[in-house]
């Protein structure tokens, strides 16, 4: 039976590379000179931590954030904007998480439209993944079209097909 994966991964590189290449437009702008920014990423927790002055810089850096995973085409969707702390004096913290794998509620939306559509697929869940077979892989491509054209808050790579 032809089967294929919905996963939800964000190439580890890339996004580093991303982050540096927005760190550099940072440290050269004019409207950040003399400021005591940074922008860490962390590969093992997969956190962005954002440390600045106020809020417009914060918004600043994160624009610059986005427009640089655009660039190097990730999906910005990847990213959970968290609550913003006040760290020590005036400066602001902001923690950004990378979603990594298909959280439950997100897969069971995804099996839900699936079985909706009346297509005559299976799709499970497994982990941080789901797995669809069907008996024709054109089934395999109308699903793949289905979940392309919903918005699940998370970007979706389709891997794995086999025949």
């Amino acid at each position: 039976m032809p089967t294929f994966d919905i996963v939800s991964k964000i190439d580890g590189q890339t996004l580093d590379n991303a982050i540096n290449t927005a760190k550099k437009e940072i440290l050269n702008r004019y409207d950040f000179n003399d400021s005591k920014s940074t922008i860490d990423l962390d590969k093992k927790t997969n956190e962005i931590t954002i440390v600045t002055e106020n809020d417009m810089r914060l918004k600043a850096i994160q624009d610059s954030i986005i427009s640089r995973m655009v660039k190097q085409q990730l999906d910005p969707n990847a990213l959970d904007f968290g609550k913003e702390q006040y760290a020590s004096g005036s400066m602001i913290r902001k923690e950004i998480k990378v979603k990594e794998g298909i959280d439950k509620e997100v897969a069971k939306k995804i099996v839900k439209k699936i079985k909706d559509s009346g297509l005559k697929v299976q799709a499970s869940i497994m982990d941080d993944q789901v797995r669809v077979q069907a008996k024709k892989i054109d089934d395999l491509q109308a699903v793949i079209s289905l979940c392309r054209s919903e918005s699940f808050e998370q970007p979706l790579q389709y891997i794995n097909m086999r025949n």
